[in-house]
């Protein structure tokens, strides 16, 4: 086999849109996300909500997908899934997950590590039904990181359960629903140029006060 050989090497870009000062910086990492988060609204970003989420199975590997924040507040960051999911049974062997937003057009992430739990069935139940009903039916047919037949099979199922609920509410799945990851530390950077970037992180101290430095690029 002919060994493949991409050079990207010249591939780069300077940062220079903006500078991350800690004296300007919210005391509370949430406020803070919530400032650059209205931004990237404000700015039209594609999908500012996409973030990759990572977890490790019970081999001590890593496993990284990119899923939907659906909300947050001072508790943490939510979003849904199939609990039977890779992902969901990644977090039954460990709760410790890490997410990352990129919005490259305002040159900056965030990087977030906490513990994600199920949020209740209340939550998971008023979101489910907001969605779309193909959406809802959706997650009846999937069984999501599965092996399955074909594409063929999975439509056929899809037209099975649209038949099965026609003229009725679609409920939610037992085996999906919301994790709220409950933060412990968050970063934020913000490109510059020479690749000299910003960096400030909060860590949440045995007090439960948040703590902020700025880290070396």
């Amino acid at each position: 086999m002919s060994k493949i050989v991409v050079d990207l090497s010249g591939l780069r870009k300077e940062y220079c849109l903006k500078e991350l000062d800690i004296n300007n910086v919210k005391p509370n990492p949430i406020e803070q996300f919530k400032v650059w988060f209205d931004e990237a609204l404000k700015s039209e970003v594609e999908e500012p909500n996409a973030m990759v989420l990572s977890t490790i199975n019970d081999l001590g590997r890593p496993s990284s997908r990119v899923v939907l924040l659906k909300g947050y507040d001072s508790e943490g960051f939510v979003f849904f899934t199939n609990y039977n999911s890779r992902k969901g049974n990644d977090m039954i062997n460990s709760s410790y997950v890490a997410l990352n937003f990129f919005w490259p057009c305002l040159e900056r992430q965030v990087r977030i590590e906490g513990i994600a739990s199920k949020s209740s069935e209340k939550d998971s139940d008023d979101y489910f039904s907001s969605r779309p009903l193909g959406s809802r039916l959706g997650a009846h047919v999937s069984p999501q990181s599965q092996e399955i037949e074909s594409r063929e099979s999975l439509e056929a199922n899809l037209v099975l359960i649209t038949k099965a609920f026609e003229g009725k509410d679609v409920p939610r799945p037992l085996n999906w629903g919301g994790y709220i990851v409950k933060p412990e530390a968050i970063e934020f950077w913000q490109g510059r140029p020479s690749r000299l970037h910003d960096r400030i992180a909060y860590k949440l101290n045995a007090n439960g006060e948040w703590k902020k430095n700025r880290l070396a690029p």
